[in-house]
């Protein structure tokens, strides 16, 4: 099996002599000698760089639990420390100390780490490799990375879990009232339960009940964003087709940046597995893939800034801009838009204040582990549903599938035997949810109605999945381009096939009027939008396409 176990070698590879060599190209500065045990970077530490071992030993721990350190491995000659946020300059979420004898090692910042994987493929690949293996490795390991304490379960907990979770973070829940180290310090502090979840960053900043934005903020996720520079690309939307969009315009040479208000993934990074994607006959998360664009993203130099909520465009002056969240403005050449579909909600009394307490919008782990050995119900005929269905049944008691219609008019056959198969589902052709009701736990009984007869039943189930479709995320564009009477954006009116009735706004993904709603067909658009972005930016110089 090709777990982490028996991955070891690619997670921590020793590089030869030769391959040092080459590494020694791209390297940020001088080598630099550390005393037996001096720290070599520190947990939070703001771009520590990644360290290449020469002389020596380099001993490498994560956070365990609150006030406690345990080790992960211990580098030596030609090894190198660090993980994925090293190659975005993020701050670190392990240490490094020299070993007993000592260390020499070369320093690779953010920017020269890249270098290394785009000037070197051999070396460069092995590189990308382990630092990808190390952040899932940190992920499993789970005491690693950001510290929730507070009630487990809870809306909050359960919010911030997803955020991180979605984002590639590695996160620990401690149980404020029954965890000893969490209890501890919520009564050292003074935390009121008002004022939970207590949220302990890898730099050891507390934050009181915050919200995405802040615990990012704490996590160095966002990068500083100057209002003077002129991007060549800005893409809005973190999905699959804006990822792909800014893997080829970096890859290109574009000065690219990407803005979501949530996560990377988009829609699709809710889907437990996608297993019609080309080149994948196993499947593959949606998740998974997310994070491996935004990884490949990186790599060629690509800015990512998530979760930045972009609140209109501005098409008033030659240069179209961004007005984001926090009165901050973006300016760039071209704009892709990609800002996918908002998750529909039904007219449900009260349906928000079960949001989060027994109401989802898509089927992670967080959500399989909350409702495991319980009985639940999804709504929704779509592939996303069929994914989320195949997923969640294995670990609940037994799943209610309540669709409008036959599921062979909106589901793909591969989906369909894969749920006929599963004798834990029951399916409901012809229902629908108007009522929710609650306990102290949450969500308890609901009512579903038949369309037919109109006749009404309570369901026992503990858990309501929506997956009943999107309405496109265009509301921020302003009226600046033409959309239809849903809210799709028109493009083709130009001789570009994907830009907008505004000279140099461009869109695709499931927010462009006629795409294909499918993961590969937003990615073709990724890429085809590059194409013709070089094409506008030769216009605007006076160069010939």
């Amino acid at each position: 099996m090709n777990t982490l176990g028996t991955r070891e070698h690619q997670m921590f590879p020793v590089l030869d002599d030769a391959q040092i060599a080459i590494a020694r190209r791209f390297c940020s500065g001088p080598e630099r000698r550390f005393e037996p045990h001096e720290e070599v970077y520190a947990i939070g530490a703001e771009g520590a760089p990644a360290w290449l071992v020469l002389e020596g030993t380099i001993e490498v721990v994560r956070r365990d639990g609150l006030s406690h350190e345990a080790p992960i491995t211990t580098h030596g000659v030609g090894q190198f420390s660090g993980e994925v946020n090293q190659l975005a300059g993020r701050p670190s979420i392990a240490a490094g100390y020299a070993g007993p004898d000592g260390c020499t090692a070369l320093p690779f910042d953010a920017a020269h780490l890249r270098a290394l994987m785009v000037g070197s493929a051999d070396v460069g690949e092995t590189v990308m490799r382990a630092l990808i293996l190390r952040r899932v490795a940190l992920i499993a390991e789970g005491g690693a990375g950001t510290i929730l304490i507070g009630v487990p379960d809870s809306a909050e907990i359960v919010r911030l879990q997803g955020f991180l979770t979605r984002s590639g973070y590695p996160n620990l829940v401690l149980n404020a009232a029954s965890d000893e180290e969490g209890k501890a310090l919520v009564e050292r502090i003074g935390v009121l339960p008002e004022e939970l979840p207590l949220v302990v960053c890898p730099n050891g900043n507390m934050l009181r009940r915050p919200s995405d934005v802040e615990v990012a903020a704490c996590l160095g996720m966002t990068p500083n964003l100057d209002p003077s520079t002129v991007y060549d690309v800005a893409i809005v939307g973190a999905g699959p087709a804006g990822l792909a969009a800014a893997v080829y315009a970096a890859s290109e040479g574009l000065s690219t940046i990407v803005l979501d208000e949530r996560a990377m993934g988009g829609q699709a990074g809710s889907s437990a597995r996608i297993e019609n994607y080309l080149g994948f006959p196993t499947g593959i998360s949606g998740q998974a893939l997310a994070g491996r664009a935004f990884n490949q993203a990186l790599k060629f130099g690509a800015e990512i800034a998530v979760p930045v909520g972009v609140q209109k465009l501005d098409c008033s002056s030659a240069v179209p801009a961004l007005e984001l969240a926090g009165d901050r403005r973006l300016q760039a050449r071209t704009v892709v838009i990609a800002s996918g579909a908002r998750y529909r909600r039904p007219d449900i009394p009260d349906l928000a204040g079960f949001e989060g307490r027994g109401v989802s919008y898509w089927a992670s782990p967080v959500e399989a582990r909350l409702c495991a050995g319980r009985e639940v119900a999804l709504v929704g005929g779509g592939n996303s549903a069929g994914q989320a269905i195949v997923f969640l049944a294995p670990q609940v008691k037994r799943l209610h599938l309540f669709v409008r219609r036959d599921l062979s008019e909106t589901m793909s056959r591969y989906l369909i035997e894969r749920i006929a198969a599963l004798p834990n589902v029951e399916i409901h052709v012809g229902s629908e949810v108007v009522a929710l009701s609650g306990d102290g736990e949450g969500l308890a009984p609901a009512t579903f109605r038949q369309f037919a007869t109109g006749t009404l039943h309570r369901r026992d189930i503990r858990h309501l999945f929506l997956f009943i479709g999107a309405d496109p995320n265009s509301a921020w564009l302003g009226g600046c381009v033409v959309t239809d009477a849903k809210g799709f954006v028109e493009t083709g009116s130009s001789a570009l096939p994907l830009e907008t009735s505004l000279s140099g706004v461009f869109a695709i993904g499931d927010v462009r009027k006629g795409s294909t709603k499918r993961v590969a067909a937003a990615v073709g658009e990724g890429a085809a939008v590059i194409a013709q972005i070089h094409i506008k930016i030769a216009e605007m110089k006076g160069e010939r396409p």
